[in-house]
């Protein structure tokens, strides 16, 4: 019946005990048509006499298997419309970087596939054994013919034998010197090997830099500049610079009712989408998908005077959350709602609601892997805006948001979550107090496990905070809408305000006032090296079609204007990058229509 074809790895594995963390597996492979149902092993690494494997390659129809063992649990990672199983010869390598694992075929485009975490670098062969074309079980033994079978640690062997001529035979060139080497070598005689494998580069969207992707390159295809991952940002390695020229209509996108919020996002392998939040309840708001080169209407969700939506990820979960200002039937308690994405459906679904009492905005963020949420309370009835604003935290148990704090806000309008080096603030918008505007807007810090008051600082008829950083400066401007007075007097056409954080005091002071009429929205974006920060002008007392301004950074100048943008009713700016280029999305108030620019540069 004949036998199957195993070593001990501490033949191969003999001055280190551990498979190596990076590496490549060459195969030259034919095997005739598999059965649909049919998987065979190419090999496997077996642990003392379990049938599981820590390490192993697998063949089925059109598919192919990376499996390995991690973190206690078994892994598989699979590449589909594979076809190898034609009887003829393939030259297969499988490359193992980090988070990444890469298979070529007979020299072709290389499939890449993330990993959930980077391949373990101690994996211990002590005890295990190899086998060769099966699993120790006559069951999945492979039918076919292995020409080459390598394991080449620390490099991916794919630029070793590509190009070639006889790409479907492509054989490992093994140095002469190599051939030469005593079985055990001195440890001061080791042979090294090249690790240009741990170098990724990664084109798109910006990715995560954390500590799994140090040392990993980024291409960006927008502003054409390499980038370098040192753990924590990603530095600019080699970039064109740009410069903006100037702003262009390129889409009127026709809302359901006027829009109060717009939230841009992206998620992963499904593509680039915002969600508007509508006035009228009877329409709904809408979500729409970029779709060459526009916004293309994709779902509708039922809700009640929607202000606000904030898109966010607890884990691989995808949700989007909306406050909702009215509730869906007189009387009734208000309520928003968070959904969730269903990667089934392609859409979002309703996953929890939340009692709200007239909610303006969300704001989510994490702090030491927690994720909470904060809801904006504007008021309880028609005359009471006094009253608590909540911070919800993600229970991992139940899988549900939980109270975890209540803060007393007075009209609360916005919030902003921000970290200055290993500090946590939340800022609210305070806008109304049931008699004036000029009012206290706080800034909150997090202390002992709770949001705790830090700094108040006063506005008028606040409605929004926007926090950036310039370099190793941290700014906080904030839209005032207008100033009512106790006595009645009302006034649009005032100071909104950039306050700077002043390393030596350790609060933020005023650095600049810009002249702005009822501002509801600032947003901070770059082009190149430059600066920006756009306004939503929105009303001066007498009309509603005002320009807006972009602003750039002039240095010891502050902001200056730049470009006069015509809106009408302005009430929300976002700032966002496609593969063509760079926009600005705004949203109107006063008409169900939303305007799509776009940013020409030099």
């Amino acid at each position: 019946m004949g036998y199957l074809f195993s070593f001990p790895a501490s033949q191969l594995f003999i001055n280190c005990i551990f498979f190596p963390a990076e590496f490549s597996i060459v195969v030259t492979l034919k095997i005739p048509q598999m059965a649909p149902e049919k998987s065979e092993y190419i090999f496997t690494l077996l642990e003392g006499d379990s049938d599981e494997p820590l390490l192993g390659l697998r063949l089925s129809q059109n598919k192919f298997y990376f499996l390995q063992k991690g973190h206690g649990s078994r892994k598989r990672i699979t590449f589909k419309a594979v076809g190898l199983d034609d009887n003829r010869w393939h030259t297969v390598v499988l490359a193992v970087t980090g988070r990444y694992t890469i298979l070529t075929v007979d020299c072709g485009t290389p499939l890449e596939l993330e990993l959930e975490r980077p391949f373990p670098d101690n994996l211990d062969t002590t005890g295990s054994t190899f086998f060769i074309a099966s699993r120790r079980r006559w069951n999945g033994l492979f039918s076919g013919l292995i020409r080459q079978l390598v394991l080449l640690p620390g490099s991916d062997a794919t630029s070793q034998i590509c190009p070639s001529s006889k790409a479907r035979l492509s054989a490992l060139t093994v140095p002469q010197a190599l051939l030469h080497l005593p079985i055990k070598p001195s440890s001061t005689d080791l042979p090294l090997h090249p690790y240009e494998a741990e170098v990724r580069v990664t084109a798109g969207v910006i990715p995560p830099c954390g500590n799994s992707e140090e040392g990993q390159l980024w291409f960006n295809t927008l502003k054409r500049g390499l980038f370098l991952c040192d753990g924590i940002i990603w530095l600019n390695m080699l970039q064109v610079k740009e410069k903006l020229d100037y702003v262009e209509d390129h889409q009127d996108l026709f809302t359901n009712s006027e829009t109060f919020d717009i939230e841009v996002f992206h998620m992963t392998s499904v593509g680039l989408f915002m969600a508007t939040a509508n006035r009228d309840s009877n329409l709904g708001s809408g979500i729409y998908k970029w779709t060459d080169g526009r916004f293309e209407r994709y779902q509708n969700i039922s809700t009640y005077d929607a202000q606000a939506w904030q898109y966010f990820t607890v884990g691989k979960k995808k949700f989007l959350v909306v406050a909702n200002c009215r509730s869906k039937d007189a009387g009734d308690q208000e309520q928003s709602v968070i959904y969730k994405w269903s990667s089934r459906k392609l859409k979002f679904i309703r996953y929890q609601t939340l009692n709200t009492h007239s909610a303006r905005d969300w704001e989510a963020f994490n702090i030491q892997d927690e994720t909470f949420l904060a809801v904006a309370n504007h008021r309880q009835g028609n005359r009471n805006h006094n009253i608590d604003s909540v911070i919800y935290k993600w229970n991992p148990v139940t899988q549900f948001f939980e109270v975890n704090q209540t803060i007393p806000t007075t009209g609360a309008y916005d919030w902003e979550f921000f970290t200055i080096g290993p500090y946590y603030f939340l800022a609210v918008a305070n806008t109304f107090n049931g008699r004036s505007t000029v009012i206290d807007s706080t800034i909150y810090i997090w202390l002992g496990g709770m949001f705790q008051p830090y700094q108040f600082i006063t506005t008028f008829g606040a409605i929004d905070w926007e926090m950036f950083q310039i370099e190793n400066r941290v700014f906080l401007a904030v839209a005032n809408s207008q100033m009512l007075t106790e006595e009645g007097k009302i006034l649009y056409s005032i100071n909104s305000t950039i306050y700077e954080l002043s390393m030596t005091s350790q609060t933020f002071i005023k650095f600049q006032d810009i002249e702005t009429n009822s501002a509801l929205d600032w947003e901070y974006f770059t082009v190149g090296d430059d600066k920006f920060l756009v306004v939503a002008n929105s009303y001066d007392g007498n009309s509603y079609s005002l320009n807006s301004v972009i602003y750039r950074w002039q240095g010891y100048e502050g902001f200056i204007p730049v470009h006069r943008l015509s809106t009408n009713g302005c009430r929300d700016w976002e700032y966002f990058n496609t593969t063509d280029g760079s926009y600005l999305i705004y949203s109107s108030a006063r008409a169900a229509l939303s305007k799509v620019l776009k940013l020409r540069t030099i």
